[in-house]
């Protein structure tokens, strides 16, 4: 039973978590020959207040970054 856990920072809308689902989905399919009614994928939305790379939050990296 594949267990994918995907985190990204909020802000996906619920067709793009849907194609998230359906192509991890997909690739353990054509790729490892998984039973897709097996394969469970969890998405986890992190603000971005509480993710953090090269030595700062994301959310004051992208107010930098404009």
């Amino acid at each position: 039973m594949p267990y994918i856990n995907v985190q990204i920072t909020k802000g996906a809308t619920r067709d793009q978590k849907e194609q998230i689902v359906k192509e991890f989905t997909d690739t353990m399919v054509n790729v490892l020959g998984k039973n897709p009614a097996h394969t469970h994928i969890v998405i986890q939305e992190i603000e971005e207040e509480n993710w953090g790379f090269s030595g700062m939050l994301t959310d004051n990296f992208r107010k930098n970054a404009k």
